[in-house]
């Protein structure tokens, strides 16, 4: 499903609540922050109790649903949301493949947490995942691009391998969003999006979800949520909410920031290696992050100062950022920068970009 199209449906389905609306109300969905709920003889389970659900949870997931043209289920952060998955779908004596060179903590988690209970984890790089032996998977775990180098890996031809191997393939799409990339559509099993990042664009809540096409899996998955107490609080998504309403605007800004950023570095003798994820016909955009390696670690840290932008380990904000990944222990240069780009004016984001390389 183009993201034309989804976001269409996500704005009739807002049309179609403001239809209803009576003298008064609430044009936007409601905060509604109570954990309990007068109950019936029969009560509905979603209104219970606020660790089964409430009604802003689900007026954000119904949402993320259309986004994701696919059940979804939120969680209080993107590791969340992978803690969630994991546990659901996991058992002893299973075999996790993920990326050597994608996002630490997803290889913490497994490595640290679920290992001891007698899950396999092994790693590969994101280059050389799509030749990778599979047979001995349950579970692969792959994000595209990958974070931090962004190397892009076919996600159609890895959904192929994983079904003839007889594992599941969990997607991390937390750097296109389902509006440039849809994983499902390509034969995934399930993502996993940390919506901490572009998805709430806005660097003040903390969400992640899980969608699948699944049915099985995800009543698994909401399961492990209710009884593990992995629900996220209604303020949490009311926020996400917010932000959703603008994430095709914020996102057009942001690549086409990218985009007019990346010969700049290319162009800069201050600058090797400089990254954008390559074309591929699976995503709608190559996104808003940029790779750049400086000479050492005190000179990253200074073009960060120079251009304005802001030293911070996340990404997807409407302010331009920057994270030396290699202190979190990727396999990187100690001057490498992960950059994402803002929703600043074009103009004046090059200008400073071009002022701060030459004051290297």
């Amino acid at each position: 499903m183009s993201s034309d199209l989804k976001i269409s449906r996500l704005f009739k389905m807002l049309h179609q609540r403001s239809a209803h609306l009576e003298a008064g109300d609430p044009v936007p969905d409601p905060l509604v922050m109570s954990s309990v709920f007068a109950l019936p003889d029969q009560p509905e389970p979603g209104r219970v109790y606020g660790r089964t659900a409430s009604p802003t949870l689900e007026a954000l997931e119904a949402r993320l649903a259309t986004l994701e043209a696919a059940p979804c289920l939120s969680f209080p952060s993107g590791m969340g949301a992978y803690a969630g998955l994991l546990m659901a779908t996991l058992k002893h004596g299973d075999s996790v493949l993920l990326l050597s060179d994608g996002y630490f903590a997803a290889r913490s988690l497994l490595g640290d947490i679920l290992a001891p209970f007698g899950v396999t984890v092994e790693t590969c790089p994101a280059q050389h995942i799509e030749t990778a032996v599979l047979d001995t998977h349950d579970m692969v775990i792959i994000e595209t691009p990958s974070n931090p180098g962004l190397y892009v890996i076919d996600i159609a031809r890895m959904s192929e391998r994983c079904r003839d191997a007889d594992a599941l393939l969990v997607v991390d799409n937390t750097v296109c969003t389902p509006l440039l990339q849809n994983p499902l559509d390509l034969g995934a099993d399930a993502v996993v999006v940390s919506d901490t990042k572009a998805m709430g664009g806005h660097s003040d809540v903390l969400m992640g979800h899980v969608a699948s096409r699944d049915p099985a899996l995800m009543e698994r998955v909401h399961n492990v949520r209710s009884l593990m107490g992995l629900n996220p609080g209604p303020q949490e998504a009311w926020m996400l909410i917010r932000g959703l309403e603008t994430l095709e605007i914020r996102l057009a800004r942001m690549c086409a920031n990218a985009r007019a950023l990346l010969p700049v570095f290319e162009a800069s003798p201050n600058v090797s290696d400089p990254r954008y994820p390559a074309p591929h016909p699976q995503a709608a955009d190559q996104g808003f992050l940029i790779g750049a390696t400086f000479a050492d670690a005190p000179t990253a840290d200074r073009f960060l100062s120079l251009a304005g932008f802001a030293p911070t380990t996340s990404f997807g904000g409407l302010h331009s950022s920057g994270d030396r990944r290699a202190r979190w222990g990727d396999d990187v240069a100690p001057g490498f920068l992960r950059l994402s780009c803002g929703v600043e004016p074009i103009d004046l984001l090059v200008e400073n970009v071009k002022t701060a390389l030459s004051s290297l």
